[in-house]
């Protein structure tokens, strides 16, 4: 497994390409916070449904110049076919080659995919994604142990959380994110795992 970050790491730059054909390089945003992102792949109704919550606190996001990057480890053509569909204001990257979440030390684990799927609490994600309009929809040739990761990057380009999930249901709270757009610090209760 590739190394993890942690708070106080300088953020891994990339170039990215969003679906819209926008190149961006992450060091590009500096001066802004920034949301980093890693799903699992673009038919994910979990990770779907988490973008949904990200769309709906986008505008109030840039207000407080915070931006926000999603990754997938799905080809450009499964992202306007599936979370595409959302038109998320944010980028939404294709990384079906997984080298960013190489990058980010963004892990593959069978046994936290099966914890997942023994949780109690996943029933009421799943049922969440449901009733958003999100089917449980398999990936063709998609990696389905990725295990979700979450980063928070302050304005000079240092990690400020490093969240990487225990079970694919695990994110960041959304308050916690609230918090830092607003106060680009948070609590030591909501440091990296």
């Amino acid at each position: 497994m590739s190394i993890r970050l942690s708070p106080g790491d300088i953020a891994p730059d990339f170039v990215f390409t969003g679906i819209d054909g926008t190149s961006v390089r992450l060091s590009d945003l500096r001066g802004k916070k920034v949301l980093v992102a890693f799903f699992r792949n673009a038919a994910c109704a979990l990770c779907n449904l988490r973008v949904r919550h990200f769309i709906r606190r986008y505008d109030a996001w840039q207000r407080l110049d915070l931006d926000v990057v999603a990754v997938f480890e799905s080809p450009a053509d499964s992202l306007s076919r599936h979370v595409g569909r959302q038109e998320a204001p944010f980028p939404l990257i294709g990384d079906p080659e997984a080298r960013l979440y190489a990058l980010y030390g963004v892990e593959v684990s069978e046994a936290k995919v099966q914890a997942t799927i023994a949780d109690a609490a996943t029933k009421t994600f799943v049922a969440q994604a449901e009733a958003e309009g999100f089917a449980l929809t398999p990936e063709a040739g998609s990696n389905m142990n990725r295990i979700p990761a979450e980063f928070l990057i302050d304005e000079n380009g240092i990690v400020a959380v490093a969240h990487y999930g225990r079970l694919v249901t695990d994110h960041l709270p959304l308050d916690a994110i609230d918090r830092f757009a607003s106060l680009g610090c948070l609590e030591s209760d909501s440091r990296s795992r």
